[in-house]
């Protein structure tokens, strides 16, 4: 059983990187962002609140994204594992997350850092809004994001860090690269913790 986290700024293709890995690692990738984008367009009564958040860049409050991904790792597919994207972003949530999984009986493995230069995430994104012509790719959403990840966020890593759990991956270049350095970094880690237990 395998539990993964991956976290990183925005426009770091955490959603690339977390699809190959979580193929590699035979579990479901869970993405808050992918979830909202669902409820969103489905207008839900939770996207339609949750819309009023994004459509300014700010982050869903946390009791609207606790809901939502507790619903999703109650799920049969993710009882074997999982790899969890966008999610926990502030603190409270890494206290809800342990909450969670300590109430299953398990804890994360492995929590991968995607790093990356503002200059070249801004880059990213002026190219994803282009190809994919979504809305919320602009600017100013973006370094609006950008602020609250390097301002909330940071926390997020900084538990993980504490807790001997962080692997970080250089997240500059070709996504093909920055896949095997993760899966490598990751598996070394993993093995590392079950030779030390």
């Amino acid at each position: 059983m395998t539990r993964l986290l991956i976290i990183g700024p925005p426009g770091s293709g955490k959603g690339t990187q977390a699809e190959h890995l979580a193929r590699h690692f035979g579990v479901p990738a869970v993405s808050t962002g992918e979830i909202f984008r669902s409820n969103v367009s489905r207008q839900t009564e939770l996207g339609n609140e949750a819309a009023k958040y994004l459509d300014g860049g700010d982050f869903v409050p946390d009791h609207l994204t606790n809901e939502l991904v507790k619903d999703r790792l109650r799920d049969a597919d993710v009882r074997a594992g999982f790899l969890l994207d966008g999610y926990p972003r502030t603190a409270p949530q890494v206290v809800e997350l342990d909450n969670l999984l300590a109430s299953q009986g398990g804890s994360l493995d492995a929590v991968i850092e995607l790093r990356a230069p503002d200059s070249e995430l801004e880059q990213r994104m002026l190219q994803r809004a282009q190809k994919e012509g979504r809305k919320d790719d602009t600017v100013d959403v973006f370094r609006r994001r950008l602020d609250l990840y390097h301002r909330e966020t940071h926390e997020v890593v900084s538990v993980y860090a504490g807790r001997g759990l962080l692997v970080s991956v250089n997240g500059s270049g070709d996504p093909g690269e920055i896949t095997e350095l993760a899966i490598t970094a990751v598996e070394r880690f993993i093995n590392g913790k079950g030779e030390h237990a």
